[in-house]
């Protein structure tokens, strides 16, 4: 790796960090940042799994000592979504460049009018065991297909299913997603690098800065005010990269 490499790494790793834990669509930087130094898709896909792990380790720890997060619930919704992971991770280890590619594009687009959508507000509650169903295990599962599969915008999935359905508030499904991506992404790393598709010198620089920026966010998750400006330079950023990518 280049100077200029290790340092896009760092800069934009540090970013997608603090991104992924306040808000949604770290990955949208990062994979795309990979591929263009050099990577194959799949290869990028997987290498992006390592900062992911490190992050959301990193942000877990930081939630736990500031006395967040309920480790029951999390299990409880962690199990559909390691299943779904599995298979996700699978298909994303065979599927043609080409697909990827486009499959990437499209859920950029898709991430990016979901986070330009308003968030109603909705009377919330304490996330406890009996308020999971059938729906919600089957919601979880897919969500976990899909994160094993690309995790580009994943945490729009979880703001659809934590904050829209269960109704839990913002803060708390910053917590319970940081969570529920630890332990989703560990099989799905597995995958990847039992088919040769990490490449760890670069996956660990990137984590470097993915730590440092879930650091910083775990001290300002507790503000409202903080997931709204992060969003808009989310997406100024996102649409660079997509037009970057169109003409790749």
């Amino acid at each position: 790796m280049t100077a200029v490499e290790v340092t896009a790494l760092l800069a934009l790793g540090g970013i997608a960090g603090f991104i992924n834990v306040l808000s949604a669509g770290g990955s949208m930087l990062t994979l795309p940042l990979l591929m263009f130094l050099g990577l194959p898709p799949q290869v990028a896909n997987g290498t992006n799994r390592v900062a992911i792990i490190l992050q959301s380790t990193t942000a877990v720890a930081g939630f736990r000592r500031m006395g967040h997060g309920n480790l029951r619930v999390s299990l409880h919704l962690a199990v559909p979504a390691v299943l779904g992971s599995l298979l996700g991770a699978w298909v994303a280890t065979w599927v043609a460049d080409a697909i990827f590619e486009w499959v990437l594009i499209i859920a950029m687009i898709g991430a990016s009018v979901f986070m330009l959508l308003p968030q109603p507000r909705l009377d919330t509650n304490p996330l406890t065991p009996d308020r999971l169903g059938p729906v919600i295990y089957i919601a979880m599962f897919l969500i976990g297909v899909y994160g094993g599969f690309i995790q580009v915008g994943v945490g729009a999935l979880f703001i659809v299913v934590l904050y829209r359905m269960l109704r839990i508030d913002l803060p708390q499904v910053n917590v319970f997603k940081v969570s529920i991506i630890l332990l989703y992404t560990w099989p799905a790393l597995l995958i990847f690098a039992l088919n040769d598709q990490v490449r760890w010198g670069m996956g660990l620089v990137l984590a470097i800065g993915n730590i440092t920026g879930a650091f910083v966010a775990v001290k300002v998750n507790l503000s409202q005010k903080g997931a709204l400006w992060v969003k808009w330079i989310t997406l100024v950023m996102a649409g660079a990269i997509l037009i970057r990518l169109v003409v790749y």
